[in-house]
């Protein structure tokens, strides 16, 4: 189904709950392009600190946005494309991701508060509680129209939204051809 699509690297954004995982895992399934947690290169201070409740800061985030920038830039050096799952809740943090390189969309997941709310709270297993979540909405800056963005109202099952992402793929592949 996806054999033709041009590699490109993906991050999936949007807050704790929106489904980043699900997705970005789904699409990798589909696609085949190297996946990295985005979790998973947060420094231990930063887990430690999530886990007690206290939201990052900038200065918290800074070392982590570097190593998920240097996947990026790995990724798209090497021509494989690839799926990357990071909030990238304000603008600064996007650009610093590499906002602007060729190959490099952000594919954010627009959820309703209310069904978030009722994702975390039947989450087990992640070291990120609930009562993070008004802080990350207070942070969160949504991709802007100049912003290399796919906007995508997630309202439906985590194959259906792979699948509306898959056709948007195609369209910027013949866009660009």
């Amino acid at each position: 189904m996806s054999a033709a699509l041009r590699p490109r690297v993906l991050v999936v954004m949007g807050v704790s709950g929106s489904g980043k995982s699900s997705i970005a895992l789904r699409l990798r399934d589909e696609l085949g392009w190297p996946f990295q947690e985005g979790d998973e290169l947060h420094p231990k201070a930063n887990v430690a600190k999530m886990a007690a409740g206290i939201p990052l800061t900038d200065e918290d985030r800074g070392p982590w946005l570097d190593t998920c920038a240097q996947w990026i830039r790995e990724r798209l050096e090497a021509g494989t494309g690839g799926l990357l799952t990071c909030s990238a809740l304000r603008r600064v943090y996007r650009e610093r991701l590499g906002e602007g390189r060729p190959g490099l969309h952000f594919l954010y997941l627009k959820v309703p508060e209310v069904v978030l709310r009722a994702r975390l709270e039947r989450r087990r297993g992640h070291y990120m509680p609930p009562t993070l979540l008004p802080s990350q909405l207070r942070t969160l800056e949504e991709p802007g129209a100049d912003e290399p963005a796919l906007v995508v109202p997630v309202e439906q099952t985590v194959d259906e939204t792979a699948s509306d992402v898959i056709a948007v793929l195609r369209r910027l592949d013949t866009q660009s051809s």
